[in-house]
């Protein structure tokens, strides 16, 4: 009796034929149908194949934007970082022609107590500076309004201040505020070269806090474990020109680089 109970249930448990069939068409059609679309947006010509690819690259990209957001606000909430070791005195030229020093602390305006300081690989040994510096300075030159309304920019290098100003006549660069670094130890200090003094490209962030100035970010990316085939990107999210070349069939490349001219 209780082995004829046993297989009733077990009948009772396992699908029918027809139900098995059923449950295929529907799991069918489902894989068949396009995915759920995000958003009305069509493009002339474009096709079911290409409107299915870029839904699910779209839905990478969204995935992306969470995590950029995710990573800043993350950056957003580093602690403070240790105190400057010395007010470092840089040299400038100003826009009428004058020759002064300035110091770390000068470069605060009222009111901005952020400063992002870029090094630039430009040192005086080198006949030319770097051609991707100088690539992401171009774009930065015409940014560096907006950015100054909201925090403090400079970008120094260590070469002499006339050899560097002789770089901005060249370029026509104008607004960026460039300082000379050959009279202190600011590159070493913050790893803007190496310690055969070698020039290495590096953002920094400064803060100021109850009157002191403080460390707080460093594009120190460029010094982690890289990806096979790829360059360091430390500053890509500073340099649109790689960003633009991702959105091509393109891409990137493997051996293209910025020139001094074209």
């Amino acid at each position: 009796m209780a082995k004829k109970q046993n297989k009733a249930k077990a009948r009772a448990r396992t699908p029918s034929k027809s139900a098995r069939t059923a449950k295929i068409t529907r799991t069918a059609k489902s894989a068949s149908r396009p995915a759920k679309a995000l958003h009305k947006i069509r493009f002339p010509g474009e096709s079911a194949a290409y409107r299915s690819a870029r839904n699910a690259l779209l839905e990478d990209e969204m995935a992306l934007r969470a995590q950029i957001e995710k990573v800043a606000a993350k950056r957003r909430k580093l602690p403070i970082g240790g105190k400057i070791p010395e007010n470092y005195v840089f040299e400038e030229i100003g826009p009428e022609g004058t020759r002064r020093q300035v110091r770390l602390s000068d470069l605060f305006a009222p009111g901005k107590d952020t400063l992002i300081v870029y090094s630039y690989m430009f040192g005086p040994k080198m006949a030319t500076p770097c051609v991707s510096c100088t690539s992401m300075l171009d774009g930065l030159e015409g940014q560096s309004d907006h950015v100054n309304q909201r925090v403090n920019l400079a970008v120094v290098a260590k070469s002499p201040i006339d050899r560097v100003m002789t770089v901005a006549s060249d370029r026509g660069w104008k607004r960026l505020r460039l300082l000379s670094s050959a009279g202190n130890t600011y590159n070493h200090d913050y790893h803007g070269e190496s310690e055969n003094e070698d020039q290495r490209p590096s953002l920094n962030v400064f803060v100021k806090r109850n009157g002191a100035i403080h460390h707080f970010y460093h594009s120190e990316l460029l010094y982690a474990p890289g990806d096979k085939g790829q360059d360091a990107r430390h500053i890509d999210m500073y340099w649109p020109l790689w960003n633009l070349f991702d959105a091509t069939p393109e891409g990137r490349g493997t051996s293209w680089y910025p020139r001094l001219s074209y």
